[in-house]
């Protein structure tokens, strides 16, 4: 089978199970042969030796059964960054970027901290790390395997001004405050039927739901993030797309100020900030 056949082969495949048949067929045919995507056009004759068909043929299969690609490679791009992942986090995902582009606009001094709540792959801390070296920037999570696949991460990109931590939200930060807490929570109600539909069938439930109707996370680190920041400080959440409002209402009610909803590039309400002022 040549590259040429092998793409169309997988994207056939994979077109009842896949909105991205054709990217998914080209990212497991890369995976599997140990080329970058310049290689599928420039030699499209070539031929795939049995060892590849086999891996490729592994992988089309496996993804037919909704398994995530990037489970499966083991590896998601977030801000131009190759980072790990398993199923032990969630994958990241461009929705978030958004946060990050927030977070740098708001980041208008050389140096500051900032803490990334329920960082898993810590794609949100590395991210804002690499393009602020001067700040200092912490993650944290819960899970332990998270913390572990975020400081390889860490270690794999080499990213230095970054740290990452286990931490229950607040629980290790007892006498530290940031300049900047951002987080992207879990938001998603438990009773939301996309849970059982593509991707998230796949990713750890922690990480995706929350009581109250996926509000009740959000609201824990707007209360609590107050006694974290220094004054003027500001607190970066990711929400649903028609949680907007609902943020911006609990802010208000927490007292703090100029809370700003910013949409995501399908015009989705998809980040609310708010500054704290003692």
């Amino acid at each position: 089978m040549t590259i040429e056949q092998a793409l169309k082969y997988g994207q056939r495949l994979l077109e009842k199970c896949s909105e991205t048949a054709k990217l998914d067929a080209e990212v497991l045919l890369l995976h599997s042969i140990n080329k970058d995507k310049s290689y599928l056009f420039a030699w499209p004759e070539a031929s795939l030796n049995e060892q590849q068909s086999e891996q490729f043929n592994t992988l089309l299969e496996q993804r037919k059964l909704g398994k995530p690609v990037a489970h499966l490679i083991g590896e998601r791009e977030f801000w131009s960054l190759p980072l790990k992942v398993n199923p032990t986090t969630l994958i990241p995902r461009p929705d978030t970027e958004t946060l990050v582009e927030l977070a740098l606009n708001i980041a208008n001094k050389e140096q500051g901290s900032c803490l990334d709540l329920g960082t898993g792959t810590g794609a949100i801390a590395l991210a804002l790390a690499s393009e602020l070296p001067f700040w200092h920037i912490t993650g944290c999570d819960r899970i332990a395997d998270a913390v572990a696949l975020a400081n390889e991460n860490k270690h794999s990109l080499a990213i230095g001004n970054c740290r990452f931590v286990l931490s229950d939200w607040f629980s290790a930060f007892e006498d530290e405050q940031f300049d900047l807490i951002v987080s992207n929570p879990p938001y998603i109600d438990p009773i939301d039927p996309h849970l059982s539909q593509g991707d998230v069938r796949f990713e750890p439930l922690s990480a995706l739901i929350s009581d109250k109707q996926g509000m009740a996370d959000i609201e824990t680190i707007i209360n609590q993030s107050r006694h974290y920041l220094v004054d003027g400080g500001k607190l970066i959440i990711e929400h649903g797309y028609d949680q907007g409002k609902l943020v911006r209402d609990y802010f208000e009610k927490m007292a703090y100020k100029e809370s700003i909803t910013i949409k995501d590039l399908a015009g989705n309400d998809r980040v609310t900030y708010a500054t704290w002022w003692y």
